[in-house]
């Protein structure tokens, strides 16, 4: 009789993740903890919902992945800012109804479980749900051998939140004149890296140590900068002042997303040159030889939320966000349309 086969013989060790899961406790415990019962190992996690300050809650969930921007993180060997973009892509997408982030979890999938790599990947799922004020509750780190290439991992995330019903940001009350505020963004973000990645690597030649004067730091540096989180600065701004309409800037660009949250009597007027774009844009444009149209539906551009606001209103919001030391712009407005129209005009 040959020798007893165990799991770990077939690429799966149990050991190797029970002491990932270890670390993993640990890391949970820095995140905010109010609500959470119990802690990360269970088979499901647990959350406490205190209602008292809401007389018809509604929960608001999210789910997201990070795309092939993983691939700049597998060639960099650097994993602990990948988390922080995961978190971004759905705790961004719950505040724009205004929704309150209240628990996270992940899923990671490797092809050999590599803990060093899983743990700074963690670092920066924990520094993301502390920056958003969420707690990380539970998820699943899944050892896959013959699916995943060695040192290549893919992952998802999944948030939940909660806003009042009459709260709720749906852009129904957007009018003809409502102005549109743009926050910055911090980079490319997490999304349109495919063209990044045909653009940099394919058609230029370079790699991600290469260093791009007009950068001033080396592409691999620029294009894993995390994806900024919004929802402290948004949930200040809707605490206080008339937010109508609210679009995270993601694939699709401003033209696919903002129309996501205006009526369809409206369309929006987007000011060329009203903001400030990053350096990287125009890198992009200039060696891909990019046209407009396609880096506007493809990349944020240097705008990575948009919020709808009434127009006696905007000057309050832009004074609101330099003294919370924000980089926003007012980039253009609302005005009514006829059914023949784009519901997009750039001018």
């Amino acid at each position: 009789m040959g020798k007893s086969l165990t799991y770990a013989d077939a690429g799966v060790d149990i050991s190797k993740a029970n002491d990932l899961v270890h670390v993993i406790k640990q890391l949970a415990k820095t995140t905010p903890r109010s609500g959470v019962m119990g802690e990360i190992g269970g088979f499901g996690g647990l959350f406490s919902l205190n209602l008292s300050h809401y007389a018809h809650p509604v929960l608001v969930s999210s789910t997201d992945g990070v795309g092939t921007k993983l691939k700049i993180a597998f060639a960099m060997d650097k994993h602990n800012t990948i988390g922080i973009d995961l978190v971004a892509m759905c705790v961004n997408d719950i505040i724009v109804q205004g929704a309150k982030p209240l628990f996270f979890l992940d899923y990671l999938a490797m092809g050999k479980l590599n803990n060093e790599v899983a743990g700074q990947i963690i670092e920066g799922v924990v520094q993301g749900c502390c920056e958003s004020q969420c707690a990380l509750i539970g998820g699943e780190t899944a050892e896959m051998p013959g699916i995943y290439h060695e040192g290549e991992y893919d992952m998802a995330g999944f948030t939940v939140g909660i806003v009042d019903n009459s709260k709720i940001i749906d852009g129904s009350e957007i009018r003809n004149g409502h102005k549109l505020i743009g926050l910055a963004s911090s980079g490319v973000h997490s999304n349109g890296f495919s063209l990044v990645r045909k653009i940099c690597f394919d058609k230029c030649g370079y790699t991600v140590e290469t260093h791009i004067p007009e950068l001033g730091k080396t592409l691999g540096e620029e294009l894993l900068s995390p994806t900024r989180i919004y929802v402290q600065t948004v949930l200040g701004l809707i605490r206080d002042l008339p937010v109508h309409g609210l679009a995270h800037i993601t694939g699709g660009g401003i033209n696919e997303n903002i129309i996501r949250v205006i009526p369809d009597a409206c369309k929006v007027l987007i000011n060329k040159g009203s903001w400030e774009i990053p350096p990287i844009f125009k890198f992009l444009q200039d060696a891909g030889d990019v046209e407009d149209h396609e880096m506007h539906r493809t990349f944020n551009n240097g705008i990575g939320m948009i919020a709808v606001v009434p127009e006696n209103s905007a000057q309050d919001f832009m004074d609101r966000l330099n003294a919370m030391e924000e980089k926003a712009y007012i980039i253009g407005e609302i005005a009514s349309r006829t059914e023949s129209e784009s519901q997009v005009e750039w001018v």
